[in-house]
């Protein structure tokens, strides 16, 4: 065959092409169950760092095993299945499509040196795509213990602080609801936040301040029966 011809060059740049979307489409098939390994590990990591539990990604599903004991299935304030894998395989992107009274979320129940902790998944909406994140409430289902927020495309230094220490700090002791009334937690304006239902918002990072604000009044009310009547 003459190298120097057109066809000697369509059929090698074709044989190039096709070889080489065989080897990366043999790379994604085998690394599918990795990555999904690696996604289930970081979300046991963020639940349970919302009650203070910090291990390692390789160290996440035998600490998720110890310290959660339920994970529950709720739909209209009520438990509709006590299966755990069908509770934390539930895509909450989806689900928060859905009206807050219809859609199925999941509750994870941990105990933590004898305490028991209702731990709640969130997401919402931030100024440059999806925010979410886990409350974790005591016993009582109302006092928060702590809180964890992470995001896709924030902006470093003004958005993406919702991450920090500075505004998750806030959260533990705040409550969601009063004299058995839902009230959420508000996302105010840095510096004015007082009482025990709001935190300060992250300067500069209005609109995704407000994401979480949105976030977790329209996330946390699909559970408020369910601790009014338990």
């Amino acid at each position: 065959m003459n190298v120097n011809s057109n066809a000697y060059t369509y059929t090698f740049a074709t044989v190039m092409v096709i070889l080489v979307a065989v080897l990366l489409s043999g790379a994604s098939l085998g690394l599918k169950t990795k990555q999904a390994s690696n996604i289930s590990q970081e979300k046991k990591q963020s639940i349970l760092a919302s009650i203070g539990i910090e291990v390692d990604r390789s160290e996440s599903d035998v600490a998720f095993e110890k310290y959660i004991d339920q994970s529950l299935t709720l739909k209209g304030g009520a438990v509709v299945s006590e299966d755990a894998s069908a509770a934390f395989d539930i895509d909450m992107a989806a689900a928060i499509k859905l009206d807050n009274l219809e859609r199925s979320v999941p509750l994870y129940v941990a105990n933590k040196e004898g305490e028991k902790f209702y731990i709640i998944p969130v997401r919402g909406k931030g100024l440059w795509g999806p925010v979410w994140g886990y409350v974790a409430l005591e016993s009582d289902g109302n006092t928060v213990v702590g809180a964890t927020f992470d995001h896709k495309s924030e902006t470093p230094g003004l958005g993406a602080e919702i991450t920090t220490p500075m505004f998750t700090d806030q959260f533990p002791g705040k409550k969601i609801s009063e004299a058995g009334m839902f009230k959420s937690i508000s996302v105010v304006k840095a510096g004015t936040s007082q009482g025990d239902y709001a935190v300060d918002g992250i300067s500069g990072g209005t609109i995704t301040s407000n994401g979480v604000h949105d976030m977790l009044a329209d996330c946390l009310v699909p559970y408020a029966d369910y601790f009014k009547n338990n």
